[in-house]
């Protein structure tokens, strides 16, 4: 059972709860990258990335399976971790509202991460009144509206961006989640399945 209130971050893991309220999955690339200014800008030619998502919101636990070919470390971001979900439209920039463990190299060349982590959340980032940028988010808001909000990773060469995605939501009708085997449920249609 998940414990109810404590705080989590990036790098703390919590149990994956039995069951899910909605899921997500993203395909990123570098042709969606856009800067600060709402502009569209060059992400890290050939790379890729696919990120799934799990969300107990009743919880408040998302559960994550983030997968990266061609994006080159180091990570660099003022947020805590470069790899983040942020709410905004799809040419338009946002804040980040969570921020995963960066994906590392499982010796093939493919940068994973994967886990699951509770709110309440923080980022690293302040906002102008200088509150962190997760303070009062919840994952009921991808829930209400997952078209607002997108995934990317930030390095080094490419701060505003190497990769970068809309969320948009799985159907779960018929599918039964939890058990540690959600991340096989995602249909082999979906974008980035076949890769």
């Amino acid at each position: 059972m998940v414990a109810q209130g404590v705080p989590a971050h990036a790098d703390e893991e919590v149990s994956e709860p039995h069951e899910f309220t909605s899921m997500y999955t993203v395909e990123a690339d570098p042709d969606m990258v856009v800067d600060d200014e709402d502009q569209p800008v060059p992400g890290e030619e050939g790379a890729w990335g696919t990120f799934d998502f799990r969300i107990n919101s009743d919880e408040e636990v998302i559960c994550y399976d983030i997968e990266f070919e061609g994006v080159t470390p180091p990570y660099e971001s003022p947020a805590r971790t470069a790899t983040h979900i942020h709410e905004a439209s799809a040419d338009a920039f946002g804040p980040p509202r969570l921020a995963f463990p960066d994906p590392e190299d499982d010796g093939d060349g493919v940068l994973r991460s994967s886990g699951c982590m509770q709110g309440p959340f923080t980022t690293g980032v302040e906002d102008d009144e200088g509150n962190d940028t997760g303070e009062g988010f919840t994952l009921a808001q991808i829930e209400e509206d997952p078209e607002s909000f997108y995934a990317d990773t930030h390095t080094a060469d490419f701060p505003d961006g190497a990769i970068r995605g809309q969320l948009w939501e799985v159907p779960m009708g018929g599918m039964e989640t939890g058990g540690g085997g959600a991340a096989d449920l995602f249909p082999s249609f979906l974008p980035g399945a076949s890769r």
